[in-house]
């Protein structure tokens, strides 16, 4: 990394970037975001991540109706030489049939890797709604998995979603958004390996740090949760991810990739290159040159 380690020889895939500028789409979350509320594009990125890494884009909640517009910004991000593998594109699919055309669409373009709507704040039973188990159908017919972003509430129901959805693939982002806790480690576990009972769900490595209060953001604290993720989904179902630049509001992009580092160091060598980088390359269908296969047939 800039200024710090160096860049394993399996290479680096970040499973989970965010870029953003307000300048360009409303994202009313930043509103009451303090220091993220400003531009965060890979030139900012490149000072901080690993020289040479490739990233996955996610999708960073600006207006729905601004979702196809932030979609091809990535993409000339990327023809403009940013190292953006793949993109986690926002779909709203909850509105079922709606989407079919949309759907069909990005299935056929090369940088979309797979979709995201966000769920985290949905109440109670919006991801088993009819129209949501419309899009989904839909979306496994396209052949995209589906990033899910919730918070701890809704492991138990995002458990059934995936069941009843057995061909689509799922990737749970941030591991659920636990409490770092010791009291709450439990039955987060416990939902947790449930979860990944499911063949078809991965979890990403991030978003840990910034669930914890400053005191608890030590590896101490995070690596029993990580560890836990890579025991239940095993390593070939679980990616680092840095969900920078979030990342930065508890902590430096190498602090988190050593908490990642040591949570994995005892993981065989091909089992590290699985989880920095494999994973993510086939969950997202990124080729060898970084590049997104998706439409290629």
């Amino acid at each position: 990394m800039t200024g710090g380690g160096a860049v394993p020889e399996v290479g680096v895939v970040d499973g989970h970037v965010h870029f953003w500028d307000p300048g360009r789409f409303d994202y009313p979350w930043l509103r009451s975001a303090g220091l993220l509320n400003r531009a965060f594009l890979p030139e900012h990125l490149r000072q901080q991540g690993p020289d040479g890494q490739q990233v996955v884009f996610v999708q960073a909640d600006c207006l729905p109706e601004q979702g196809q517009a932030e979609a091809a910004w990535v993409a000339g991000l990327r023809e403009a030489g940013a190292p953006i593998a793949a993109a986690v594109v926002q779909v709203p699919l909850e509105q079922g049939e709606r989407i079919e055309g949309r759907l069909a669409e990005l299935a056929g373009t090369a940088l979309v890797g797979g979709v995201r709507r966000l769920l985290q704040d949905e109440g109670p039973g919006f991801a088993l709604g009819e129209g949501f188990l419309a899009g989904t159908e839909l979306l496994a017919g396209a052949g995209l998995p589906l990033d899910l972003c919730i918070r701890r509430h809704l492991l138990a129901e995002v458990t059934e979603l995936v069941r009843r959805r057995p061909g689509l693939f799922f990737v749970l982002d941030h591991l659920g958004k636990p409490e770092v806790s010791p009291g709450a480690f439990r039955s987060w576990a416990e939902d947790l390996q449930r979860l990944a009972a499911a063949p078809n769900v991965a979890c990403k490595l991030s978003g840990l740090a910034t669930e914890a209060v400053p005191e608890r953001r030590t590896a101490a604290h995070l690596v029993p949760f990580l560890r836990h993720a890579i025991d239940v989904f095993g390593p070939r179902r679980c990616m680092f991810g840095s969900d920078w630049p979030v990342l930065t509001t508890a902590m430096s992009y190498q602090q988190w990739f050593d908490v990642v580092s040591e949570a994995i160091s005892d993981l065989t060598a091909q089992e590290r290159a699985d989880v920095l980088a494999g994973t993510a390359r086939a969950v997202y269908r990124i080729e060898t040159d970084g590049r997104s296969a998706a439409g290629s047939g």
